[in-house]
């Protein structure tokens, strides 16, 4: 696997809020740590977490790849999602260290940005490890 196969199979699950079609970008026994403290290893974990996604709707997904080497690479990734439940929101607020946004009862969600690097490492078919350096905040 390639850091532009990653990319093109993390992008089309993202976006279809499939966690098959993520699990399947990674060995059994892959990890993925979203953030620097915080792993899932193997297709169970990574299914569980993955299932998060699925509390967003119209999930747009860019990417740049910046760096490219037989066995892995680096790339730049941005995200914006419409948060689709109350749950989302508050693993949102509780996982970015700060409060809730001010928001009235019957306010709408907001529409998130997220803006992060992602480092992968691959074996012939699948990848081994990726790391993700994020941020997120509401669209203005």
């Amino acid at each position: 696997m390639t850091i532009d196969e990653f990319m093109r199979g993390y992008k089309a699950a993202w976006e279809a809020r499939d966690e098959r079609a993520f699990c399947a970008l990674f060995v059994p026994d892959g990890v993925y740590r979203n953030t620097p403290f915080a792993e899932q290893r193997g297709h169970a974990q990574l299914g569980a977490y993955w299932q998060r996604v699925k509390l967003q709707e119209d999930v747009r997904v860019s990417y740049e790849v910046l760096a490219a080497t037989p066995g892995g690479g680096i790339a730049h990734w941005h995200v914006t999602y419409q948060v689709a439940s109350e749950e989302l929101f508050r693993i949102w607020a509780a996982s970015t260290g700060t409060n809730l946004v001010a928001r009235k009862p019957g306010d709408p969600l907001p529409r998130m940005v997220l803006d992060g690097v992602l480092q992968a490492t691959f074996d012939a078919v699948a990848c081994r490890e990726c790391r993700l350096w994020w941020h997120s905040m509401p669209a203005p």
